[in-house]
């Protein structure tokens, strides 16, 4: 059943599409994926050409918009939208820790979700588009993850697409997930250098913290242990444009006096869990490291053995020499599987997925590098997700594509200034700038 409503300055429709579980056995099972239409009320908005938009993740809905707030009133002014929340999110066929022991154990819900990454999501799109425009081609805007999925579009369906753009979100084309982490944590370590030299009383306090986690490893409101990785891990915040004061407004009234001592304030619990769990996105965690996969080579866990190569993140070595505390973003661990209820019991599944040996390629360079498509992307200069240096090789490599480098934003900054980002990503997709 389809439901229309209105919120000020749009009309919004909820879409149901049913669509093969495998895209290669089209006979087989199939889920449903959920999109909201969006349409202006101003004169002529239902008679506008299509976006589609593809969110950040994995494993994240679409973002639940107020009326015309942030990007999307600008997207507005020259679309239809339509917000997709990609397989096994949102209203999505949901697949989490409740959902997939309906498909049987680890090894039934390891194969399962080997159907949940780009290739499938952009198959969607492609099952999705006749229906909802009749056939003809569509603009696609995406968002960090958003962008690899556009960039595969770009790779194996590009008669799709009208226009593509990218925010935060150009993927390395050959690359393995190591190589991805061993890029990602200088970015992480200079983070953690430039949040100190903004808040420097925050050495001090973050020591003190996780000296207190060294000792108690306490367990949080819901089951989730913190240790100190965990609390490491909350440098997740740093790459976004408000995350520095976010992190230290978390740490700065961590501990509260009791008649037991010192112990971590109610408030500060509270908070870091809203930060570390993945119950509401527990494909963010399992699905993580296989978004790079390709080939017979296993991700394996990359970046908790990565890690190991840049002995400055060891916490214990930095609490014995007095050195500041480094914060980890942006790199899911297999620890997370024993702290997180939301993810313990994906814990084998995840495992399975780790050593998969027979991941489809997910970019055709040669299709690439024959590009006609109109096409824009706007580049993080220190982006903490997305490393810079690979996003650049990959621009080179897409025949046509214009790009924004920019050191205005974080890895947020189509949330942060969407209608000035999008603005100008329509422009150089228009040869407009």
């Amino acid at each position: 059943m389809t439901a229309t409503y209105r919120q000020p300055g749009v009309v919004l429709t909820d879409r149901r599409f049913s669509v093969p579980l495998d895209h290669d056995a089209p006979a087989g099972e199939r889920i449903e994926v959920y999109a909201r239409e969006v349409v202006s009320t101003a004169p002529g908005g239902a008679e506008l050409p299509w976006l589609v938009y593809l969110t950040g993740g994995p494993g994240f809905g679409a973002t639940r918009f107020n009326g015309k707030e942030s990007w999307l009133g600008r997207a507005l002014e020259d679309f239809r939208v339509l917000l997709i929340d990609q397989r096994g999110t949102g209203s999505s066929t949901p697949a989490n820790r409740q959902t997939l022991p309906l498909r049987g154990g680890p090894r039934e819900q390891a194969d399962y979700l080997a159907h949940f990454r780009a290739d499938s999501i952009v198959r969607d799109c492609e099952a999705i588009r006749p229906e909802v425009t009749g056939g003809a081609p569509w603009t696609v805007l995406g968002q960090s993850f958003g962008g690899f999925c556009v960039t595969h579009y770009l790779s194996y369906a590009p008669e799709g697409l009208h226009t593509a753009l990218i925010t935060g979100g150009l993927p390395t084309l050959e690359g393995h997930a190591d190589d991805v982490y061993r890029a990602a944590y200088p970015r992480m370590e200079r983070k953690s250098a430039a949040h100190y030299a903004r808040y420097p009383q925050d050495v001090e306090r973050a020591r003190a913290i996780a000296e207190y986690l060294a000792e108690h490893e306490p367990v949080l409101p819901g089951g989730y242990q913190l240790t100190v990785p965990a609390f490491q891990s909350l440098g997740i915040l740093l790459g976004m444009s408000s995350g520095s004061h976010q992190l230290h407004y978390l740490i700065e009234d961590a501990f509260v006096r009791t008649p037991s001592g010192p112990a971590l304030s109610d408030a500060f619990q509270e908070n870091v869990l809203s930060v570390l769990s993945y119950a509401a996105g527990p494909l963010y965690a399992v699905l993580h490291e296989a978004i790079y996969g390709q080939g017979e080579r296993p991700t394996d866990w990359s970046a908790e053995r990565v890690r190991g190569e840049f002995p400055q993140f060891d916490a214990e070595k930095s609490l014995a020499d007095d050195a500041p505390l480094l914060f980890t973003g942006e790199a899911v661990q297999r620890w997370m599987f024993d702290s997180d209820p939301a993810l313990r019991p994906l814990r084998e599944t995840a495992d399975l997925l780790a050593a998969r040996t027979d991941w489809p390629r997910l970019y055709d360079p040669e299709r690439l590098a024959a590009n006609e498509v109109p096409a824009a992307a706007a580049i993080y200069h220190d982006d903490m997700y997305v490393d810079r240096d690979h996003s650049l090789a990959t621009a080179r490599a897409v025949r046509g594509l214009r790009t924004w480098v920019t050191d205005e934003f974080e890895h947020d900054g189509l949330r942060a200034e969407g209608p000035r980002v999008l603005d100008r990503l329509l422009a150089l997709a228009r040869g407009e700038a």
